[in-house]
């Protein structure tokens, strides 16, 4: 049987794909922690808990460094299951332990063993009191703030679903349940947006094409004109 085990760990770039052989729980402490965990886009951030099953491949990286709590094992446990996989918002009583552990060190005096299965007992205990899933909101104004910053960049579904801490196939699903439109579709029309806007202020059309992603002046009078028709 794998001993829980207690770290408070710095995480940057990459280290690959991998899996446990055990449970492995990651609080957000400071930073922000990007996840994939089979495949599903996550973040961790201060006040969440990430689930790693035992076996689930799963890789991390953080542009501006993140450090979380850690806590390696059980093998099994059958109060960690339904969380596996998911990042949930952490319950009150584990908030306050992690400021006590923080203040007194990774394990805030306390022996190994004992600090991480306090950890463990805040997340599993009473069942239904452990922490509830939410689904994370889109923040779409600050996506299109940075959309609106790098019109003239080849964006990709990838580089928008990293910005709101999704996977692309989740992003695309919310893109459309959320706006109406696929997120490709969604970046043509900030695009267009932001050439009226442009064009009203009286620039070039060349300026515009290059400050909107248009290949050309062409291609940004056909866009228009598409967009216009279908009005």
């Amino acid at each position: 049987m794998h001993s829980p085990h207690l770290s408070l760990r710095h995480y940057g770039p990459s280290p690959g794909s991998h899996s446990h052989d055990h449970y492995q729980l990651l609080w957000g402490w400071q930073g922000r922690l990007e996840l994939e965990i089979e495949g599903r886009g996550a973040c961790v951030s201060s006040g969440r808990l990430a689930v790693i099953a035992p076996g689930d491949r799963h890789d991390f990286w953080s542009s501006a460094g993140s450090r979380c709590f850690v806590v390696d094992g059980p093998e099994d446990h059958a109060g960690l299951a339904p969380l596996a996989g998911r990042v949930v918002d952490t319950a009150p009583s584990t908030l306050h332990l992690l400021r006590f552990l923080a203040a007194q060190g990774a394990e805030g005096g306390l022996p190994q063993p004992a600090a991480a299965a306090l950890l463990l007992a805040t997340v599993t205990a009473h069942g239904s009191a452990a922490p509830t899933a939410t689904r994370r909101a889109i923040d779409w104004a600050a996506l299109d703030l940075w959309l609106d910053a790098r019109l003239g960049e080849p964006l990709s579904v990838a580089q928008m679903a990293l910005q709101v801490c999704l996977s692309p196939s989740q992003f695309a699903a919310r893109c459309v349940e959320e706006t109406g439109w696929a997120p490709m579709a969604y970046l043509r029309q900030r695009r267009l947006q932001q050439a009226r806007r442009l064009r009203a202020q009286g620039w070039q059309v060349q300026q515009i094409a290059e400050r909107c992603g248009y290949r050309s002046p062409s291609a940004l009078t056909a866009a228009l004109r598409r967009a216009d028709a279908a009005r």
